[in-house]
């Protein structure tokens, strides 16, 4: 056992927010966390951190048990750093044991030729064994694949946390943590600020981690590589299932279909019993068999009645003004980050045009300038160049991080004094509609969870009646209901969407074509984001291939060139055989992968998400294998080469 809790209970203005929480995590154990936006799943996480206290009831205290020496890395959604550090500084922070051990090494090591005494010398010998068990020989290979599996280079060690942005920082904490290497890693959210290539690193990279996993994530196939086990936390209780996201979502309606039937039986068995007591209790012949009815009944032990789903939120956008056909017009702009020494020029000439009902995603790595890009075009930040927006045009926005919301106004104020004409029961409503109730309603937005800013902005939004949507990150921190609900609301509307997003579901069904920032360049893409991504895959290969080329005609110069005995001659032709037969394979997976990715667009298979999970599994495979047989040609072509 690493860490176990029980009876942990919390109160928010008066409303039970967790209901006597019980978990217990075992070392490899690899559990998703999930449950609606504002169900108290950060919370839970800050208690079991210590970070926060849980509520002690008269009848139940709470009580949190740890391993000894039990080290805790803690990834929370708003993550920070030092900013006045450098990245190398912070991440050789990670090793701050081994680094003090190795200065102590250092110091001994000056005296040995004056001569150390005995404990010296056994503390020598005990700090150097430590030094090599933990890895401290190789810190530097550690941090540069984490950093670089993260999308970090070289030239970002030297830079200063500050100079970095918000998605970048929440990285970087990431990737310092996994340098860490705690006994339970806790993350929530890990994948809100990732690229799809740094998502699948991650995934590998956390498949073989020693220690134990605690995940907090709306992320399905993210949750679905990694967990064994899912707890859900609903209405302040939590309840655990077996096996990833896939297994838990049978599982959940398997046991909830169980508790209904249970419920309705032992009800209908119950109202038998109260009728025969009702009717026969004041009769003096069948007064004793109606009391024996009544302490059945005080005996029973009740089953609870399944909690009823939350309704979804309700989105609509919609418009007035309908704008002429060339919505923006974009000519030699600048993305230029920072100021004075710190000033960055991410790209500069960036040229696009807008037409009216086009639905553009916006992609890129982090630190490309997407969020700059929605700035410029918005005329919030200084740039260069033209934006040009077509009269008529009504903007309608959604920031990443909600940044005009004031922290210490109401979710309630907050939209009333943006619209001030509207009255108390139609600011209700309105919130009511994206599921803001209750006494969420009088929380101030500083305190409440991402997931009910992003509703709360949403609602705003809905007020704007903008015919062009300017949407950074609209998917962060919503639950995968909401999510839903946001699809189909855009995939609604027939103004125009500019939309900055590293969700895979939400790209390929809204946008029709692409803007591409890589490289300081902008690309316009047309096509779905599926093409997109096998067209970039294809040239992947196609790279791939022409390496593997180039050094199978340089092992044959050289062995041309060599003089190779009978048994040489024959061992190549065997490794030749080999070479051809792995050659024959990577092409027959190649059209293999083409089919699968083709059938993805089939309206049959991307209705039925285990016909979709069982195309992804499989290419995930093929693409494990494609990795292995290019593994295997360069180690034949090392050999043939001598």
């Amino acid at each position: 056992m690493l860490i176990s809790c029980t009876g942990i209970n919390k109160f928010y203005q008066g409303n039970q927010v967790l209901k006597s929480l019980a978990l217990t995590v075992e070392n490899q154990d690899r559990i998703g966390l999930v449950g609606n936006n504002g169900c108290g799943k950060s919370t839970f996480l800050r208690i079991l951190t210590e970070q926060e206290s849980a509520d002690r009831l008269d009848t139940e205290e709470p009580v949190i048990s740890k391993a000894t020496h039990l080290r805790i890395g803690y990834l929370a959604q708003n993550a920070g750093l030092d900013g006045s550090k450098t990245v190398a500084e912070e991440m050789n922070a990670a090793f701050a044991p081994l680094l003090d051990a190795q200065a102590e090494m250092r110091r001994l090591e000056a005296k040995m030729n004056a001569g150390l005494t005995d404990d010296e010398s056994d503390e020598y010998t005990r700090l150097s064994a430590y030094f090599e068990t933990n890895g401290g020989y190789n810190t530097d290979v550690r941090l540069k694949t984490v950093l670089f599996g993260m999308g970090f280079s070289e030239q970002d060690l030297p830079r200063t946390v500050s100079g970095f942005s918000g998605g970048e920082k929440t990285r970087l904490a990431l990737c310092k943590l996994l340098l860490e290497s705690p006994d339970l890693l806790i993350l929530d959210e890990p994948t809100n600020h990732l690229d799809f290539q740094t998502v699948g690193w991650l995934e590998d990279y956390l498949k073989d981690w020693k220690g134990a996993l605690l995940i907090v994530s709306h992320d399905r196939f993210f949750l679905d590589r990694l967990c064994t086990s899912i707890c859900e936390l609903e209405q302040g209780t939590l309840t655990r299932y077996k096996g990833n996201y896939t297994a838990f979502t049978k599982l959940r309606a398997e046991a909830k279909a169980r508790q209904q039937k249970e419920y309705d039986a032992q009800q209908k068995e119950i109202a038998k019993l109260e009728d025969y007591v009702a009717k026969n209790l004041v009769r003096a012949s069948t007064s004793k068999s109606a009391k024996s009815r009544i302490k059945q009944l005080d005996k029973m032990e009740r089953v609870d009645k399944p909690f009823a789903e939350q309704k979804s939120a309700k989105l609509s956008f919609t418009y007035a003004v309908t704008p002429p056909l060339d919505v923006l017009e974009v000519k030699n702009i600048d993305l230029t980050v920072g100021k004075g020494d710190t000033q960055k020029t991410l790209m500069d000439g960036i040229s696009f045009a807008v037409r009216r009902g086009e639905k553009i995603g916006i992609i890129g790595e982090n630190g490309a300038g997407k969020s700059t890009l929605l700035k410029v075009l918005r005329n919030i930040i200084p740039h260069k160049g033209l934006v040009r927006w077509a009269a008529g045009t009504r903007l309608g926005c959604f920031e990443q991080e909600s940044e005009s919301l004031n922290p210490y106004a109401t979710v309630f104020d907050e939209l009333h004094d943006r619209y001030p004409t509207l009255s108390d029961f139609e600011v209700r409503s309105l919130l009511g509609q994206v599921r803001l109730t209750g006494e969420n309603v009088f929380k101030d937005t500083g305190v409440i969870s991402g997931g009910e800013r992003a509703k709360l902005c949403f609602a705003i939004l809905m007020m704007e009646h903008g015919n062009v949507l300017l949407l950074d990150e609209p998917t962060n921190h919503l639950d995968l209901t909401t999510k839903e609900v946001l699809e189909e609301a855009l995939a609604e509307f027939d103004g125009t969407v500019l939309f900055v997003s590293h969700d895979r579901y939400l790209l390929e069904r809204i946008a029709d074509n692409l803007l591409v920032l890589e490289n300081g360049t902008v690309e316009r893409f047309k096509g779905k984001f599926s093409v997109y991504q096998e067209q970039i895959k294809r040239k992947t290969e196609e790279e791939q291939a022409a390496l593997i080329q180039e050094k199978q005609k340089k092992a044959a110069e050289t062995a041309k060139s060599n003089f190779r005995s009978k048994e040489q001659r024959s061992q190549d032709a065997k490794l030749r055989k080999q070479q051809k037969d792995l050659e024959q394979e990577t092409e027959n997976l190649a059209a293999e992968e083409q089919t699968l990715n083709e059938s993805l667009n089939d309206p049959e298979i991307q209705s039925s998400y285990e016909k979709m999970q069982t195309v992804c599994t499989r290419l995930e495979e093929i693409r494990t294998r494609q990795d292995e047989i290019l593994e295997e040609l360069i180690l034949i072509e090392e050999e043939l080469n001598g």
